[in-house]
């Protein structure tokens, strides 16, 4: 998967904003490559973006609620899979600012529906909002906790709702997300003492909806013990 890497000048204000231009444009473009415009997406009618069954009970209507934010914890594995979930129905995604992700969990077969911007540069709101604007899920990533206030998360979020995009927020915080999601890994399957290779995650996941109690509970990502992943029901 080739990710779109664009460094933004620093030399003055008019570098700056012609760099963003060009990244904004290369952006679309690649979207266009994807066919994203042509290709509807098969969830694409949905006030939720399905997750897959291993997370569905976990989550209000199954899956991330489009055209809002949800916080997740900084989980890799966690949203490698929900990445992976969404482009095995026919979901396009893209990943801003996370260039040490690992995509091994997606199928190569659903890779190209995913567009990485590991380097976004000076705006990673602006890009992840171009982005929102004609994909499925994506997810932004800042490395240091960022907390937005309501003024400076607006122009997001009125992108935001202009799409059709679940938009996952790791690190970046906006007032009154949709869902609070935290995964903690739990158990790693197929490591001995000093050997073996790692075949499987238990990652215990907890999703707090706005007004309602949260529910919990451990995945299975990865044949693990099992033959496919599952959903144990934490009470």
């Amino acid at each position: 998967m080739s990710g779109t890497r664009i460094r933004m000048a620093a030399a003055g204000k008019a570098a700056a904003q012609t760099s963003r231009a060009e990244q904004i444009a290369e952006l679309r473009s690649r979207m266009e490559a994807l066919g994203v415009e042509q290709e509807r997406s098969s969830v694409e009618s949905t006030l939720t973006l399905p997750v897959g069954e291993s997370l569905r009970m976990l989550f209000p209507g199954g899956g991330l609620p489009r055209r809002a934010v949800s916080h997740v914890s900084d989980t890799p594995a966690l949203v490698v899979e929900l990445i992976a979930q969404v482009a095995a129905k026919g979901g396009f995604c893209g990943v801003v600012g996370w260039p040490e992700l690992s995509y091994a969990g997606v199928p190569a077969e659903d890779a190209g529906r995913v567009v990485a911007v590991p380097e976004p540069g000076i705006d990673p709101l602006g890009v992840a909002g171009v982005l929102a604007e004609g994909l499925d899920l994506v997810v932004l990533h800042t490395p240091q906790r960022l907390e937005l206030s309501p003024v400076r998360a607006r122009p997001l979020l009125a992108r935001l709702r202009q799409g059709r995009a679940a938009l996952v927020a790791v690190g970046t915080r906006v007032p009154s997300p949709a869902l609070e999601v935290a995964g903690e890994v739990v158990a790693i399957h197929g490591v001995g003492r000093g050997s073996g290779r790692i075949t499987g995650l238990d990652i215990r996941v907890r999703v707090q909806a706005k007004g309602a109690r949260p529910a919990s509970g451990v995945i299975t990502l990865g044949p693990g013990p099992q033959e496919r992943p599952a959903l144990k029901v934490m009470k």
